[in-house]
């Protein structure tokens, strides 16, 4: 079963996104801020994580930028969620490391698609 850590500062959008991945049959870690991710980072690294843009504190572009110095996750997929669809902000997470960019409000067939394309194999 793949692990998708979904990093948000919005617990509404946490558990919505974190239902709609476990009824596919995802294992789903969370974590509200930057920082809280690194530590999760620390001890096991997902198969997949999934950050919003704009959080207090990180935000999701500098925390793609330290995701992408931990070993195990220099290569796993990282998908950029938020409300924001400016290219010159997809261009800076592509630059970061992020391998997607998903916009909010997002429907659970467009998540779970875009899921599969980037960490097949669930």
């Amino acid at each position: 079963m793949k692990t998708i850590l979904i990093v948000d500062d919005s617990t509404t959008m946490l558990m919505s996104m974190e239902g709609i991945l476990k009824r596919a049959g995802f294992q789903v870690e969370t974590a509200t801020s930057g920082d809280a991710a690194l530590k999760k980072l620390s001890v096991s690294c997902p198969d997949l994580m999934i950050t919003d843009l704009n959080m207090p504190g990180m935000d999701g572009i500098t925390l793609i930028k330290e995701v992408r110095k931990v070993s195990g996750m220099r290569f796993k997929p990282v998908l950029m969620l938020t409300t924001e669809s400016q290219q010159a902000k997809r261009n800076e997470a592509k630059a970061a490391g992020a391998t997607g960019w998903l916009v909010k409000p997002l429907k659970p067939e467009e998540l779970l698609s875009v899921v599969q394309q980037v960490s097949p194999g669930n």
